[in-house]
Parts: structure tokens; C-alpha cells; sequence
């Protein structure tokens, strides 16, 4: 059986989102002719990125000034209108912010059951996904009978090459947008770092960093090194940190190339969020921090001395 898989595009500020190729390369561990789906206003750009992902059989861009402020419920009805019209057998998206308010919705819509972040695939209906904060992986399988709906695990898949030429196709479709949701208006945190959950290399803080004030010496030696900057639950919950800097299972979860603690003792819901990360390196004063079973490299010390350090040793 061939399938036919669509992959719905994260993108914002007019840029496609590094985590529409990490589903992309999930789309082709599935197997089968992927396209991608962009909705947004004035989209040409974000489908012509999306036209040079490695496998993808072409780009559908429908462009409605209703999408120019992505909203679960008016995206949802175009999607399930379109994979319907398309024959498609999977729509995936990716699971980010974006993609957990999305997809559910898109499943319900098309009276589907969904596979929540997929991180590995064993079969075009049979994938692993985390269970219990990621302390566990349970292998589940979808009815074949049905369009399988999946948001894709991003931190543990890498993004598709940018060595495709798909074709880009204006789309329309008839769907009926809902009028009882509507775009009022966007607060964002402003930041000059590197994004939290595409960055190489991240610094986090926890409770052990003890102020908002004090967290001053974490953003220093991220900016040196050039790392985006997270924290604990218990930092955010604290007040030192806004919590669009939180790692973890109700935060963010991400998968940099090096992840450097200080302060945290290792919450499983924190661990859920990094195990992914190719080095971690962790600081805390507390020898018996959970953190540490994790860790690649662990320290224990105090983080207001070692940070000096390190920031010595890197000058």
C-alpha cells in the first residue's frame, strides 16, 4: 500500500520553523510521498523554504487572510478539508507549542483517534511515543482504516536537508471557518539569544541560582558562548525566569548539542525535557541531585564560583 503523508508547516514571522523539517524526516521513516501544507497570509516565502526539504514530493500553500495569525480553530477545518481532498493517509505535525494546540484539533475534526509525540517508528501504524514524564516508551499501533493524525516527537529527529526542489502549489478549499474565535492580539517575550528549542548549545538555571537577580550571571556566560538560555519549573515558579524558559515536561523539550545546568537538582519532569541532548553537563552543590544519574558530567560545587571559572577558562 502506498501512502501518502502530509506534513503540516510551523512557521512564524514569515520564516518555516526548523521543526517543520524534524517531521519531514519522521514523514520519511513512515515512508511514502510526502507534502507539505502551509497556511498562512502572504506564505510564498515560508512554501518556497519548505519546497527545499529533502523527500518532500511538493509544497500546497493556502493563502487566506484568515491565517495570518495561526489559530488552532481556523487552521483545523482547512486541514481536515484538504487532507480529505487529497487522499492523504497520515498528517503529522510537529509537536511544538504550535502543533500540541493543532493537531488534537485537526483529529477531532476528522473523528480520528491521534498518536501523541511520536519518537520512533516501527512501522507505517506502529510508533513509540513517552509515557509517565518520559520515564517510559510504549509502543503503540493506529487502525489502518483511517487517517492516522500524529504530532512528531521534534528533539528526536533531525531536520530534513535543505537539498530538495519540490513543487509549490497555490491550494484552495472549501471549509467553514468558525467566527466565535478570533485574533485579538499577540504578547511575545523579545529576545537577541538563540531560539530555546533549535539552539546547539543551552544554559539553564534553576532554584539553586536563588534570584531573579542572580540569574544575571547565567545570561553572562550564555551570551559569551553563545547559548540560548532555560530554566527549571522552579525558577519559572519562583519568579526568576518568564516561563517561556521552561525546560521540561510542561515546558519545553529540547535537544541541543550540549545542555549545561546550574542549580538543578533533576525533577523527572525536567529530565523528560533534555534526555535527548547530546552532552549534559551539571552543576549542584548537592551530591545526591538526581540530576546527576543523567549527566555526562557532573560537578558538584557552588555554581557562583564555577561559572566565574568557566567563563575564565573560555575569555
Amino acid at each position: 500500500m502506498s501512502h501518502k503523508i502530509l506534513v503540516i508547516a510551523d512557521h512564524h514571522d514569515g520564516q518555516l520553523l526548523d521543526a517543520t523539517g524534524r517531521a519531514v524526516t519522521c514523514a520519511a521513516d513512515i515512508g511514502g510521498d510526502i507534502d507539505v501544507l502551509v497556511l498562512a497570509h502572504d506564505g510564498q516565502a515560508i512554501a518556497d523554504a519548505a519546497a527545499t526539504l529533502a523527500g518532500v514530493s511538493g509544497v500546497h500553500l493556502i493563502d487566506n487572510a484568515a491565517n495570518e495569525h495561526p489559530m488552532a480553530a481556523v487552521l483545523a477545518p482547512q486541514i481536515v478539508a484538504f487532507a480529505d481532498n487529497g487522499g492523504y493517509s497520515h498528517v503529522l505535525g510537529p509537536n511544538t507549542t504550535f502543533g500540541k494546540d493543532l493537531m488534537p484539533r485537526v483529529a477531532a475534526l476528522a473523528d480520528v483517534a491521534m498518536v501523541t509525540d511520536v519518537m520512533a517508528v516501527h512501522g507505517p501504524y506502529e510508533f513509540d511515543r513517552p509515557i509517565y514524564a518520559g520515564n517510559a516508551i510504549t509502543t503503540v499501533r493506529a487502525p489502518e482504516a483511517q487517517t492516522l493524525v500524529a504530532s512528531v516527537r521534534c528533539a528526536s529527529y533531525g531536520a530534513a536537508e535543505k537539498t530538495g526542489s519540490a513543487s509549490v502549489a497555490a491550494a484552495t478549499v472549501e471549509a467553514e471557518l468558525p467566527s466565535h474565535t478570533r485574533f485579538v492580539g499577540l504578547e511575545q517575550a523579545e529576545s537577541d539569544r538563540p531560539d530555546l528549542q533549535t539552539a546547539p548549545k543551552v544554559i539553564s538555571g534553576g532554584r539553586g541560582v536563588g534570584s531573579e537577580e542572580n540569574f544575571r550571571i547565567v545570561y553572562d556566560f550564555a551570551d559569551k558562548i553563545g547559548a540560548a538560555v532555560g530554566a527549571s519549573r522552579a525558577a519559572v515558579d519562583a519568579g526568576y525566569v518568564p516561563n517561556d524558559m521552561q525546560v521540561g515536561q510542561t515546558g519545553k523539550i529540547i535537544s541541543p548539542e550540549l545542555y549545561m545546568c546550574f542549580g538543578i537538582s533533576g525533577a523527572i519532569q525536567h529530565l523528560a525535557g533534555i534526555k535527548d541532548a547530546g552532552t549534559i553537563v551539571a552543576i549542584n552543590k548537592d551530591p545526591e541531585a538526581p540530576i546527576f544519574e543523567l549527566a555526562d558530567i557532573g560537578l558538584v560545587g557552588d555554581l557562583f564560583e564555577i561559572i566565574p571559572a568557566l567563563d575564565a577558562a573560555v575569555s
